[in-house]
């Protein structure tokens, strides 16, 4: 009798956990398959991919509170390469033809802030920025397809790529470029950089024909071709040199001017400045900017009146 009874108290129950098991999976429902219309992306001016973490937690594009901008005018000694991206992103803002970039060269010279500058002249005219990792790049054509429908204009950056061997992160990258079925979005473009001109590691056995022992490929030639192709479907490459002393002192005085600072008229500046330089190996905008950032506020911590 009184298992009888328990018969509809045990229903009730599991009908219960049912309910809570639809809402929580209705809560983990992967963006991709939500129609585009559907797809509520938070407004922002830039975006950072968080990868998923199992099937209930996917990937998802978190908004940036307040990303670092910088203008174009900042920027000294390569003003080439600005001209180019800024004409290409130009382009693509005003919806004609643009290309992916790829910029390679010297470290800290630059390559990163003009992505950050593109991003500070075009955001009032709908570009918008999502910055993904290497270890992510898997998931770039999800990436795509979340964004492909928006009518806002998307760079995606991804910064400093290099690949060694048996790393495969890469073809992602070359699906997103142009390999994809579905063709490329016209409201998305890659920027990358790297310190490699062709970000896939080359080793001098690549050149070899064939290998002596019994573990090499059958065509090597197959994969040193997939390696420079990747490189190649970028269609417009800038590339980084590092700075002069004299380039690298003009960026110091720029720098410093920020802070009231004049290099012109102070040989001690302008000494701790190249010592700045040699203790790190590089002369570069980037050691500009941190060189000019410690001398001010020494300066400032010592009560010394600026500007």
């Amino acid at each position: 009798m009184n298992g009888y009874s328990s018969a509809p108290t045990q229903a009730a129950d599991l009908t219960q956990a049912l309910n809570r098991l639809s809402a929580a999976l209705e809560r983990f429902t992967p963006e991709g398959l939500l129609a585009p219309e559907d797809r509520a992306l938070p407004d922002a001016l830039a975006y950072r991919w968080q990868p998923g973490r199992g099937f209930f937690m996917q990937g998802r594009l978190i908004p940036v509170d307040s990303p670092q901008l910088i203008s174009f005018s900042d920027l000294r000694n390569i003003e080439r390469q600005s001209e180019r991206l800024l004409q290409n992103t130009r382009q693509f803002v005003q919806g004609h033809p643009a290309n992916n970039v790829l910029m390679t060269g010297a470290r800290g010279t630059g390559k990163s802030s003009l992505v950050r500058a593109s991003l500070a002249a075009f955001h009032a005219e709908g570009l918008r920025l999502i910055e993904v990792e290497k270890q992510s790049l898997d998931d770039l054509p999800h990436i795509v397809s979340l964004i492909r429908h928006d009518r806002q204009k998307y760079l995606i950056f991804c910064d400093d790529l290099s690949f060694e061997e048996g790393e495969h992160g890469y073809k992602g990258l070359k699906t997103v470029l142009d390999g994809s079925v579905a063709g490329p979005s016209p409201n998305v473009l890659i920027y990358a950089t790297s310190n490699r001109r062709h970000m896939v590691s080359e080793r001098m056995s690549d050149n070899l024909e064939r290998r002596n022992d019994d573990q090499g490929e059958i065509h090597p030639g197959d994969s040193i071709e997939e390696k420079i192709s990747l490189s190649d479907r970028f269609g417009l490459h800038l590339h980084f040199y590092s700075f002069s002393q004299d380039e690298y002192l003009q960026a110091v005085t720029h720098w410093l001017s920020h802070f009231g600072l004049d290099l012109n008229t102070d040989e001690e500046i302008r000494a701790e400045s190249l010592q700045w330089a040699t203790q790190r190996g590089t002369r570069s905008g980037r050691a500009a900017w941190q060189f000019a950032r410690d001398y001010a506020g020494r300066k400032m911590t010592e009560g010394k009146a600026i500007g």
